[in-house]
């Protein structure tokens, strides 16, 4: 594995300020979302259904020599957050999905028809959200879910989703599980693992001349798999984990963890978490490690201003802590494109990756001359990487696929070129850091590169 500096270093860029404060029940993307609670409802936004369609039950041929699991419309799904944990990151998600959508219908859809793209709820592992949410969309025909956001999340669903044969493609998914996971080969990702990410973050923290470091990660795949391959990184550095704790994001407090970062008392502490890193950090900072006098460092599950927004009145608390997050330097015309669909966005982490998700499954479509979800999944890797002409943009792409050729999709959140089974080889991280008034700057941007 290699890791290059790809830019100089950013400061004040706003826009790539990571992560917006929760959103609650307004649609951020401009299209109103669906019900979770009611599967049977909210079939007015999924594609008509042909009434002769055939079903696996009986047995009969498709209509029009269609194979049996399409019929003739792209119809995707997201299972995003709008609410529990992870929903500060919903608005930019669901925004990069709609984007995507306008953009290929726009550009004369998918297959001669425009294709459907129908929002849902995927809540946090709290709750049977998700669970409800892949029930009605698989209800409503989808071809593909988009999401979730959340690796313990989709580790809930995935089964059900490949199970029924209908593709499942995450924006930011990292748990390195999904890259040996038994998915039928039905499950894809645009967001790297964490293998990457602990790569990245681990170098990080050794660079920035720590020599002894504290780890705090949260019990599910994505918090214990990112701690395991940032050791390996730190003590590839020359670096020592001291201490490597596991905490219940539910807990009331954290105490008895944080007294085990005291009595190690290493030079840097890192804090793989969600939303509850805010009371983490409030805890350490009584306890006196906090950003005032230990290196404090974070990951893209919390490094963004939804956290610093808890600060306002404190920000010495989080003041200097620095992190990592999967994000390329976006280009000002998909910003402002973002912006169009959700004029209220004022981070986009993980909104190109969903865009790129979106557009890679429409892509993948066309290639395949089919909506048959098992005919798209055979397409998605190649539309990805070379041989392929490379192409940005659905209709630039669209073009080179109905002239014949094979294409390699340049994405919006960087270099996609996915492997045989769904993973991204090669991404961009922005190294950013919390400034005096609890806000983020981006400090410069790393390509991370599978070896």
């Amino acid at each position: 594995m290699r890791v290059r500096t790809k830019h100089r270093a950013v400061a004040g860029v706003a826009v790539l300020a990571l992560v917006l404060a929760a959103c609650g029940g307004d649609d951020e993307t401009g299209a109103e979302p669906e019900e979770t609670e009611e599967p049977e409802e909210a079939e007015d936004d999924a594609a008509e259904e042909p009434e002769d369609e055939a079903t696996e039950d009986d047995g009969e041929a498709a209509p029009d020599d269609e194979p049996a699991g399409a019929d003739g419309v792209l119809t995707i799904g997201t299972l995003l957050p709008e609410t529990g944990s992870l929903a500060f990151l919903g608005p930019p998600e669901f925004a990069g999905a709609q984007l995507a959508a306008n953009e290929i219908n726009e550009n004369g859809g998918v297959l001669g028809e425009d294709m459907v793209l129908i929002d849902g709820d995927s809540g946090d592992t709290s709750t049977d959200i998700a669970s409800q949410t892949v029930e009605r969309l698989l209800g409503q025909n989808v071809d593909a879910i988009v999401g979730a956001a959340s690796s313990a999340v989709s580790f809930t669903v995935i089964d059900r989703i490949v199970g029924a044969g209908v593709i499942q493609f995450s924006p930011a998914n990292t748990a390195s599980d999904f890259s040996t996971y038994d998915d039928d080969g039905l499950y894809f990702r645009t967001a790297p693992s964490d293998i990457l990410q602990g790569q990245v973050l681990g170098e990080l923290i050794i660079n920035d001349g720590n020599a002894t470091v504290g780890i705090l990660a949260l019990q599910d795949p994505y918090g214990e798999g990112l701690a395991e391959n940032m050791t390996n990184a730190i003590e590839a550095s020359g670096g020592e984990v001291l201490v490597s704790t596991i905490y219940d994001p539910q807990a009331q407090n954290f105490d008895a963890e944080i007294q085990e970062l005291v009595d190690a008392d290493p030079d840097a502490i890192a804090v793989i978490g969600f939303d509850e890193t805010s009371r983490i950090l409030t805890s350490m900072f009584a306890a006196g490690i906090g950003a005032d006098n230990k290196n404090v460092y974070g990951s893209d599950g919390n490094m963004g201003n939804a956290l610093g927004e808890n600060f306002d009145d404190n920000p010495e608390v989080i003041s200097g802590m620095a992190g990592t997050t999967p994000l390329s330097e976006l280009d000002d015309t998909f910003v402002d494109r973002m912006l169009e669909v959700d004029p209220d966005l004022v981070d986009f982490s993980y909104g190109a990756e969903t865009y790129d998700a979106v557009m890679i499954i429409a892509l993948a479509a066309l290639q395949a001359g089919t909506d048959d979800p098992r005919a798209i999944a055979d397409e998605i890797p190649g539309v990805t990487r070379e041989p392929g002409t490379a192409c940005t943009g659905f209709a630039e792409c669209a073009d080179l696929i109905e002239a014949g050729e094979e294409i390699n999709y340049e994405g919006v959140s960087g270099p996609v070129e996915m492997d045989d089974v769904g993973d991204p080889q090669r991404a961009s991280y922005a190294i950013q850091v919390f400034q005096d008034d609890a806000r983020i700057e981006t400090r410069e941007f790393i390509l991370a590169e599978a070896s």
